[in-house]
């Protein structure tokens, strides 16, 4: 399958090669010629903007970073450049509305589309072993299904248009705010004299089991290997989270919901990223909230 891929950071370029290995053509773009010649190395065409990267395709991934270039690029470039009837696939993570207001343009132009975005980090998307969270009709998701596949372990239909990123930031909040609670876990059993790794020992297999704790361990050298054991570098930025837990209470404004533990994790998250620390993965506010670690590199 001819396949346009719009987006080649630090997910869509893992994301991209893996449709090259999974058999599919793909025609791919992005702003930095850097990671567009990554992709090319990797199997890639290269296009020379996002219009050209979609013409004649039968299917288009984006992977962009907010709603406002969500909406931009479909509507400013892709709609107008791929042919009706084209299944359209963004899996970026942006804010409900947006994608919503974005689908229904696509479908007033006779394309199908779905709200795919991801969970798993930098690491599943070049491994291909990432969680898809998919909005959109059955038949555009039974359509998105085998593509998204070959890029990830677990492909879920949520429900309509929207629902995909309904989920993302729901999942989200529960781990920005289960971090948060790991880490001041761990901080507070050393301060009582507790040896990290017993702790771990104890905790992961007690009622305080997460998988903030037992499979991405914010203390080095506790559980299994984690940014933590790479001095915080990779994983899942920061700022991507504060990004993720912001449109997570936007979004429970105007459900009328009440989230006060997201709430708390988005404050903390914003002192974080306003003490330096937004590029590092989110692990790392452990050091914040203990003061004992450092937040910059």
């Amino acid at each position: 399958m001819k396949i346009g891929f719009v987006g080649l950071g630090n997910m869509g370029g893992g994301m991209a090669l893996n449709l090259v290995k999974g058999g599919h053509e793909v025609v791919a773009f992005d702003l930095a010629e850097d990671a567009l010649a990554r992709a090319c190395a990797g199997g890639c065409s290269a296009a020379a903007n996002a219009g050209a990267a979609v013409a004649g395709a039968e299917a288009v991934v984006t992977m962009l970073p907010a709603g406002r270039h969500v909406a931009a690029v479909y509507r400013d470039q892709l709609f107008g450049a791929v042919p009706a009837g084209t299944l359209l696939i963004d899996c970026s993570t942006i804010d409900v509305a947006t994608a919503k207001a974005v689908a229904a343009d696509a479908e007033a132009r006779s394309h199908a589309m779905v709200d795919a975005p991801v969970s798993g980090g930098i690491a599943a998307a070049a491994g291909g072993t990432l969680t898809f969270m998919v909005g959109g009709t059955s038949q555009a998701f039974a359509r998105a299904e085998p593509i998204l596949q070959a890029m990830g372990k677990a492909v879920i239909h949520a429900g309509e248009a929207g629902s995909g990123q309904a989920a993302k930031i729901c999942n989200n909040m529960v781990l920005g705010a289960t971090m948060i609670a790991t880490c001041e876990a761990l901080a507070l059993a050393r301060r009582l004299g507790l040896d990290p790794q017993r702790f771990y020992d104890i905790a992961s297999k007690a009622s305080g089991q997460s998988w903030s704790l037992t499979s991405y361990c914010p203390l080095p050298g506790v559980g299994p290997e984690s940014p933590a054991d790479r001095g915080y570098e990779g994983g899942f930025a920061a700022a991507l989270m504060l990004k993720d837990l912001k449109l997570a209470i936007a979004a429970a404004h105007g459900a009328d919901a009440a989230v006060p533990m997201g709430s708390a994790a988005e404050s903390l998250y914003q002192a974080f990223a306003n003490t330096g620390g937004g590029a590092r993965d989110f692990s790392a506010i452990i050091g914040f909230l203990d003061g004992t670690l450092p937040t910059a590199p």
